[in-house]
């Protein structure tokens, strides 16, 4: 048997919003930012949300989000997102990436979520989505705070790295593997799979997909997977790359997928 694995984009492909953006409030709360700060996140979410974000609108928000936190003492924003996370994260999940996390769990592929955004955040979704592995942008830490520079910057051509890397740690055989975006600018990692799909694509994502034959999938129900099975776990601290343990959080989306199934046929 060979091995393979489901690579998954993170934002607007699993959940609904910009990931990082989406703890505007509990880092407000926690006092990492001010009210103009909030305020020109949600606005940023609104354009992402409505227009998508090609590589020069991504740019301008890796560079809003570094110089944010710069300074930010790391070990506090761990505590914020974990804090948080079922609150901001847990109705952002759709329930349609849900289903197809579980199908391909089912069928015996490792899930790993493959995200520019930091590992302080990736690391606890993918564990509450109980993923394999997050491959995400790490940032520089000096004496346990943010220094704003990057260490590696998971983005475009360096998503297609992580992947094959990981592929070749792993023996995942690539043209076994599938991989899912909503951006253009992960075409590259899309290209190193065997099996790409298009999720609520963008133009020129959506046009090469046309043209290449790829599915194209529109996710569109976002879902609390919590208040349906109850409450999660606090998840555990996690780094980019590390495995994730599956428990409760994988009960929950095979909990759904089976509830949507019934619901279906009656």
């Amino acid at each position: 048997m060979t091995r393979a694995a489901a690579f998954f984009d993170l934002d607007k492909t699993i959940i609904a919003k910009s990931s990082v953006l989406a703890f505007g409030r509990p880092f407000f709360q926690g006092g990492l930012i001010n009210r103009r700060a909030v305020l020109r996140a949600t606005y940023v979410q609104l354009v992402y949300m409505v227009s998508g974000a090609d590589e020069d609108q991504v740019e301008r928000m890796r560079a809003h989000i570094t110089a944010m936190c710069t300074g930010w003492d790391v070990a506090q924003v761990r505590e914020i997102v974990e804090e948080a996370l079922h609150e901001i994260v847990d109705p952002l999940i759709y329930a349609e990436a849900a289903e197809l996390i579980e199908a391909h769990r089912a069928e015996g592929r490792d899930i790993v979520i493959v995200s520019s955004s930091g590992e302080e955040v990736v690391g606890p979704i993918g564990a509450m989505l109980g993923a394999d592995q997050v491959l995400a942008t790490r940032m520089v830490v000096a004496e346990g705070r943010y220094t704003g520079e990057i260490e590696f910057y998971n983005y475009g051509a360096a998503k297609a790295e992580s992947v094959r890397a990981i592929a070749a740690r792993k023996n995942y055989v690539l043209a076994e593997c599938h991989g899912y975006s909503d951006s253009s600018t992960d075409l590259p990692m899309l290209e190193a799979v065997g099996h790409p799909t298009a999720v609520n694509p963008d133009k020129l994502l959506r046009r090469t997909a046309l043209e290449r034959g790829w599915p194209v999938l529109s996710f569109s129900n976002p879902v609390s997977l919590r208040s349906r099975i109850g409450e999660f776990p606090r998840p555990r601290p996690l780094l980019a790359g590390a495995a994730v343990g599956a428990g409760v959080a994988v009960a929950g989306l095979a909990w759904y997928s089976r509830h949507r199934a019934q619901a279906t046929h009656r």
